[in-house]
C-alpha cells in the first residue's frame, strides 16, 4: 500500500518561476497575484496523498520520458517528478508558451 504523504519540495527552479510570476502579476491584478500563489500551493498540496494525480506530461510522453507529471492550473503547467517519498514541484511555466522551448531547456538544467 502506497504511503499516505508524500513530502512536496519545490526546486529553486520552481521558486525563480513561482515569483517571476507573482512578479509580473502584482503591479497589474495585486489580488490576482494573492490570489494565484493559494491557489497554486493549494493545488500542489493535493499531491501529498495524491501523487499521480497529475498527467504525464504529453510532450515528454512522445519522447517516451513519463517521469514528469503535470497539475494545469488556469494557463499554467506545475510540473512535479515524484520520487520515493518526494514530489519535486520542478517548474511552473505559462502554458501558452513554446513548451520546448521553455520547459525542455529547464528541465536539462535540472536532468
Amino acid at each position: 500500500m502506497p504511503p499516505s504523504t508524500y513530502e512536496v519540495l519545490f526546486t529553486r527552479f520552481a521558486e525563480i518561476d513561482l515569483g517571476e510570476i507573482v512578479d509580473f502579476y502584482i503591479p497589474k491584478n495585486p489580488s490576482f497575484a494573492s490570489q494565484f500563489i493559494d491557489v497554486v500551493e493549494s493545488r500542489i498540496s493535493e499531491l501529498e496523498s495524491f501523487p499521480e494525480r497529475g498527467r504525464v506530461v504529453p510532450e515528454l510522453e512522445k519522447r517516451s520520458i513519463v517521469d514528469y507529471r503535470e497539475l494545469i492550473e488556469g494557463n499554467y503547467r506545475i510540473i512535479y517528478k515524484v520520487e520515493n517519498l518526494n514530489i519535486y514541484i520542478l517548474a511552473i511555466v505559462d502554458g501558452r508558451r513554446n513548451f520546448d522551448e521553455v520547459v525542455l531547456s529547464k528541465l536539462m538544467r535540472i536532468i
